[in-house]
């Protein structure tokens, strides 16, 4: 059966796929084959007897990602290897260990962590809003991922989360911890702390585990964090039988506490491990790859992808991607929503459209502009907007002070009401949950503020209400709408990138140079989507936005300015050229 699981492979791949004993690092770019891969060398290695699937752990990131897994070694004849992610994995083991080792069943799993995080606040007389609760909960997560004590957690991140000080985050901690211990339970991050612990402090669960799995894979190496691979060095003991795959320029949970340096400095820890580069891309055509290339270029660990045979002709300039600048985020969306229409028109199955952004908050004018142009769309990643809670609560006010007499006018008493529950001028200082109900907020403000002239409160709330409806979807053909975030992994035929200017992406409050990096990684995985066509496009807005500096970076030479209609309009030649200080690829200022 190796002749099958050799079978339809490129040069790098098969080098892969033979290369059987660790230590091995296979650098996979964007749409390369990585799952092809990492099941052929699996099967491939069943096949010649290397393996005993029994005996085989390969481990990812999600449920959905390690079920294809699973699938697709099925379809290659090799049943019993265990592909898990990594929670899950370390579940089994508690679950399998526990009772012999504590007398009694493993503890119970919390289904919901702000909610007991509320419960826990309750209880040291703290009442914060659920969105402080949310960044709380992922302040937890970051710490425990990162292997940190509370206290070490408050060195390290003094500046405590929206209006909670340090001491009050700090409490809040050590309250949700007692209330987890009184009721025997642990959160997603305790299952891999407390597998590690068990492996660590007792010799002969170790000794158990690392006979029972010889040789381990682990996908999205990038996406690691402290915890998982010093789980994994646990599960390895002394062997080397390792293979990873990974991106360093797909990178994008680092805020979660994702280190790439365990992926790029892989073969420095092991000595003698086996570097396999795949390059050659499978997904896109040779234009798209050009602006992810010079999006990349330079940066630690970019790979120079380069389109597989049947993808590498381009035909003539109109198929080079395109950037179109716009004067507002109306214009944006009902632009990107004509253009839809004309690709599906034209034959384009709605399903391999996507339309992708930085924030859910972008949703709201794209969805409208889609649903007015009768296009049905799904929304990826996360709640949709109006199914936010403080969208929701929102529009209840509005509606509610839409009964009596507007003393101002209707800008004012949106922003008055948005101010109200929790509207500042200016943006929280990280991201997460409070940024996010800022940016739902804002762009409610927004809305107001591009409302026609003479528009009253309550023909506001209404069309609100309006909107509101198009979340109804039939089950029909959609074209897909995701963040950047909910993206990655996924591929389209066709790609529209919106809002694609400073503030929006990059971020406004990505202000490091780690932080401006992660943005532009974000960016290269939205490029990196599309198969045949990809259409950025950014918008001036009230704010005065200048085009992303990462336009600058791409440069003219791969991302042809056109206008609105689609035809070269000198209104956005300067798109790719934006205006401003010039900066470093990091976004510092260059003097």
């Amino acid at each position: 059966m190796s002749g099958g699981a050799l079978a339809g492979l490129d040069e790098h791949q098969l080098e892969a796929v033979r290369a059987l004993r660790g230590p091995v690092v296979v650098l996979a770019g964007a749409g390369t084959g990585k799952t092809r891969v990492i099941t052929h060398r699996i099967a491939h290695g069943v096949d010649t007897g290397a393996y005993s699937p029994g005996r085989v752990m390969a481990v990812t990131f999600t449920a959905k990602a390690a079920g294809e897994m699973r699938g697709r070694l099925r379809a290659l004849g090799v049943g019993g290897v265990s592909a898990r992610t990594f929670h899950a994995a370390a579940l089994a083991q508690l679950n399998f260990f526990w009772p012999t080792l504590a007398g009694d069943t493993a503890p119970g799993i919390i289904d919901n962590k702000v909610k007991l995080l509320a419960h826990a606040a309750d209880g040291v007389g703290l009442s914060p809003d659920v969105a402080t609760l949310r960044d709380v909960a992922s302040e937890i997560e970051w710490r425990k991922v990162s292997m940190l004590s509370i206290d070490e957690y408050a060195a390290v991140r003094p500046n405590g989360v929206g209006r909670l000080g340090t001491e009050r985050v700090v409490a809040l901690q050590h309250a949700y911890e007692r209330l987890k211990d009184e009721r025997r339970q642990l959160d997603f991050e305790d299952v891999l702390l407390a597998c590690a612990g068990m492996l660590e402090a007792e010799p002969q669960v170790a000794k158990a585990v690392r006979e029972q799995y010889r040789h381990f894979t682990v996908d999205e190496f990038q996406d690691v964090s402290p915890l998982q691979n010093r789980l994994l060095e646990l599960w390895l003991g002394d062997r080397r039988d390792l293979c990873v795959v990974g991106d360093a320029s797909q990178t994008i949970y680092s805020f979660a506490g994702a280190d790439a340096g365990f992926l790029l400095d892989f073969d420095k820890r092991f000595e003698g491990a086996r570097v396999v580069r795949l390059e050659t891309n499978y997904r896109s055509d040779a234009a798209v790859l050009g602006v992810a290339n010079e999006l990349m270029r330079g940066r630690p660990g970019a790979l120079h992808l380069t389109p597989a045979e049947h993808r590498a002709s381009t035909a003539a300039d109109e198929t080079l991607p395109t950037v179109t600048a716009f004067e507002d985020d109306r214009d944006e969306a009902r632009t990107v929503a004509a253009r839809i229409v004309a690709q599906i028109a034209a034959g384009a199955d709605p399903r391999h459209i996507a339309v992708l952004y930085r924030a859910h908050a972008q949703s709201a004018e794209l969805v409208a502009a889609l649903a007015d142009a009768g296009v049905a769309t799904t929304v990826l990643g996360g709640r949709r907007f109006f199914d936010m809670p403080e969208v929701r609560q929102a529009v209840m006010e509005l509606r509610a002070a839409a009964v009596a007499p507007l003393e101002s006018g209707l800008v004012d008493t949106v922003r008055d009401i948005l101010r109200s529950r929790g509207l500042t001028d200016d943006p929280p200082e990280a991201g997460g949950a409070l940024r996010d109900a800022w940016e739902a907020r804002a762009a409610l403000l927004r809305l107001a503020e591009e409302a026609p002239a003479g528009t009253t409160l309550r023909s506001f709330t209404d069309e609100l209400t309006a909107r509101a409806k198009v979340h109804d979807e039939p089950a029909l053909r959609t074209v897909t709408l995701a963040t950047l975030h909910a993206a990655k992994g996924l591929e389209w035929e066709h790609v529209h990138l919106v809002g694609v200017a400073e503030g929006l992406l990059p971020i406004s409050y990505a202000t490091t140079f780690e932080q401006v990096d992660e943005e532009r990684r974000l960016a290269y995985v939205g490029i990196t989507r599309a198969g045949r066509t990809l259409s950025v496009t950014w918008a001036r807005g009230v704010r005065e936005r200048q085009p992303s500096r990462f336009l600058r970076e791409i440069g003219s030479g791969t991302l042809r300015a056109v206008g609105a209609s689609g035809r070269p309009g000198a209104a956005t030649r300067s798109a790719a050229r934006p205006s401003g200080p010039a900066r470093d690829a990091g976004g510092r200022v260059r003097r």
